[in-house]
């Protein structure tokens, strides 16, 4: 996966990354990995550059207090409903915005189903990571598969389209996205296994095969007998 990261050459794009979580600290290695530049919240909102940026919004860039807007992290855990969410001046600069918040019953979501009509919101694609059914992201309808993981919404009406249409926006929202590494893996490992150990395996055996052996007809062999009194029951 790594390999095909540094294969990837991005158009001068913006991309927001939020939340601060597993799931953000996972975006926040990728964007690494392709070399694009992370910029300060402030200095995302005033300029555009001549490479592809990104910026991570969490904690205080993110919500703030409807009354005064400050932020407690401990508050807005308990009292989130007492938070309204200042993302809607990134959708004004943004072209990808990665969703990497945490998002339940109460939680302000990033923007509205109304504000993708404005003229102002420029966000084309959005990767819903968390994948929160009409959650921090409203306009997620619900899973995609693997095979095919993007869909359009249509920015006049909000309803569901092909991707990559003119007046849409794209929408990757995979619920089991997750499981693509350990099937990775997997193929992987067993590629290994079948160019280094089948042969030995379905021969006359290596010494490789012998240390990795535990137990050959019925008893431990000479490396695991450490073990024994785990067989016999002992301890």
């Amino acid at each position: 996966m790594i390999h095909q990261y540094f294969g990837l050459r991005l158009p001068n794009v913006k991309i927001a990354v939020t939340g601060s979580g597993r799931v953000a600290h996972g975006i926040l290695e990728v964007m690494n990995l392709m070399g694009i530049h992370e910029v300060e919240p402030e200095d995302y909102l005033d300029r555009r550059f001549s490479y592809p940026v990104y910026t991570q919004l969490k904690g205080g860039y993110l919500y703030g207090r409807k009354d005064n807007g400050t932020y407690s992290r401990d508050e807005f855990h308990k009292l989130p409903g007492m938070y309204t969410c200042k993302f809607l001046p990134y959708a004004e600069q943004t072209d990808i915005l990665l969703n990497g918040v945490y998002w339940e019953q109460g939680v302000p979501r990033l923007f509205s189903k109304e504000d993708i009509q404005s003229q102002s919101f420029i966000i084309q694609t959005i990767a819903d990571i968390t994948d929160d059914v009409n959650g921090s992201v409203p306009i997620n309808t619900g899973d995609q598969t693997i095979e095919d993981p993007v869909y359009g919404i249509d920015r006049d009406t909000a309803a569901v389209t092909a991707p990559y249409l003119e007046n849409s926006i794209d929408i990757m929202a995979v619920g089991n996205l997750p499981n693509e590494l350990p099937r990775d893996a997997s193929r992987y490992f067993g590629e290994q296994l079948i160019k280094y150990v089948m042969e030995d395996l379905l021969g006359n055996g290596s010494l490789i095969i012998q240390r990795a052996t535990i137990a050959k007809d019925g008893n431990l062999t000479a490396n695991y007998e450490y073990l024994r009194d785990y067989v016999e029951g002992s301890v």
